[in-house]
């Protein structure tokens, strides 16, 4: 097998507005394009982070919920690297999300925290 890296992460979300801001205004993700797929009642939205295709964000119309929290079998969470983790918390904070208490990963040392997208996806910070 021959492969060269994550190509995308495609997330269905329930509110397509307020995931778009979430995605592009908190979390600062770069819009590439947009499309409306007609034939399909929904929205096609390939977000960027530092250049870098990294998530494809859909709408459909009246999407099944997630089941339960992350130890549910598929996806457990989408993670993010970040050089500070107080700083990223206090942009968090900003926009009136909260996170989860600071943890420490036992086998690295660095500290992450959680938070939920607008559809309860757990998405976690990870301090580099």
């Amino acid at each position: 097998m021959n492969l060269s890296g994550v190509h995308h992460i495609a997330i269905i979300c329930s509110n397509y507005e307020r995931s778009k801001k979430f995605y592009t205004e908190v979390l600062g993700l770069k819009i590439i394009r947009e499309v409306y797929r007609k034939e399909r009642a929904s929205y096609k939205l390939d977000l960027a982070l530092n250049g870098n295709y990294i998530i494809e964000l859909f709408s459909f119309p009246d999407p099944p919920k997630r089941t339960s929290r992350p130890e549910a079998a598929g996806m457990r969470h989408l993670a993010f690297a970040t050089p500070n983790l107080d700083s990223c918390i206090a942009e968090l904070t900003k926009h009136q999300i909260e996170s989860e208490p600071i943890r420490v990963d036992e086998h690295t040392g660095r500290r992450f925290t959680f938070i939920a997208d607008p559809d309860d996806l757990p998405i976690e910070f990870y301090e580099e």
